[in-house]
């Protein structure tokens, strides 16, 4: 996995660093800058629900953090790549204290449209799993085996950026694939059907 975190990132920042060049060289505009926010994280999916319909989780506050390049093909398009250090994750509902914890490094890969000052974004996402723990008290297990270690998600969201500067953004981060790993049980193979889901409320500051 760690191999593919490498080549992973490499390939982005080959394709900014290039982008950058190009459309330095043509006038575009291009800035790198840093984001932060809270997030509400939770799991979806048929095996997070009770059998009365009802989801079994509720969602617990997150934190996310990291870098980014914005890079503008026109004063409409642009494209962020992104590479954040992601907490998701879920609380057991009507269990006090028990929580699953996970935390991710994303690489958002999102599609920005943009007037005046606000934009709309949406693209593909990639996260590599960190570490994963059960939690209740103040006891802690790990149980990162237990899931995969690649996930592969979407984001879709809104936000104002001004000229220099501040900005900031509310997305939503859900995901294609189950997280937890396929158990075989002599010729039987079951995949909990579970998957992250995330609301993110975000600040970035752009440096050029």
């Amino acid at each position: 996995m760690k191999k593919s975190i490498i080549t992973l990132l490499a390939l982005v920042l080959g394709l900014s660093t290039a982008a950058q060049a190009q459309y330095r060289g043509r006038g575009g505009n291009v800035s790198l800058g840093i984001k932060a926010g809270a997030a509400l994280t939770s799991f979806v999916g048929k095996d997070t629900q009770t059998p009365g319909g009802n989801s079994g989780y509720d969602y617990r506050l997150g934190f996310q953090a990291g870098v980014f390049a914005n890079i503008g093909f026109s004063k409409l398009f642009a494209f962020q790549p992104e590479l954040l250090y992601s907490q998701k994750g879920a609380s057991v509902r009507d269990v006090v204290d028990m929580r699953t914890r996970l935390n991710y490094l994303d690489v958002p890969l999102a599609f920005h449209v943009n007037t005046d000052g606000f934009f709309f974004e949406a693209g593909p996402q990639v996260g590599f799993l960190l570490a994963a723990k059960n939690e209740s008290g103040s006891t802690s297990v790990d149980v990162k085996d237990a899931y995969k270690q690649v996930d592969f998600g979407y984001l879709a969201g809104l936000g104002y950026q001004l000229k220099h500067g501040l900005g900031i953004g509310l997305r939503y981060n859900g995901a294609f694939t189950n997280f937890p790993v396929s158990t075989t049980t002599g010729n039987v193979t079951v995949q909990p059907r579970a998957r992250n889901s995330a609301f993110q409320l975000y600040a970035t500051y752009s440096f050029n």
